[in-house]
């Protein structure tokens, strides 16, 4: 009797582990992105939690949001990106922004961002 040897060959392994190698290394390219994006959600929620009844205006709240930044160390996007427009009786504040990182050469994942709060 024959026995035939069974078992995933070394181009079975290549097929298998060549797309997960490049999704885990699109993953760590992405990882500093939205890191980054996080601390701008951050920085906007604490925006709301301090604001409340304090009769901010629109300046105010950029002077802020520019400090918060610095300490944060944000640079993918500025205190001036952010719209600031006043809705009812309080003020809308949006950061939409795209983010890119590079992946290979000339190829780079693109991540577009909007965060919205509203103050009231």
């Amino acid at each position: 009797m024959r026995y035939r040897e069974r078992g995933v060959t070394f181009l079975g392994w290549l097929i298998i582990l060549v797309p997960v190698a490049m999704l885990l290394y699109a993953g760590m390219r992405l990882v500093p992105v939205y890191l980054e994006y996080m601390k701008i959600a951050r920085t906007l929620e604490q925006l709301t939690s301090e604001s409340v009844g304090d009769g901010s205006d629109a300046r105010v709240l950029r002077y802020s949001i520019e400090k918060r930044f610095d300490v944060e160390d944000v640079h993918v996007i500025t205190a001036d990106d952010i719209k600031i427009t006043k809705e009812g009786g309080g003020y809308k504040v949006q950061a939409s922004y795209e983010a890119t990182a590079p992946y290979v050469s000339n190829v780079y994942l693109l991540v577009v961002f909007d965060k919205t709060v509203v103050i009231k």
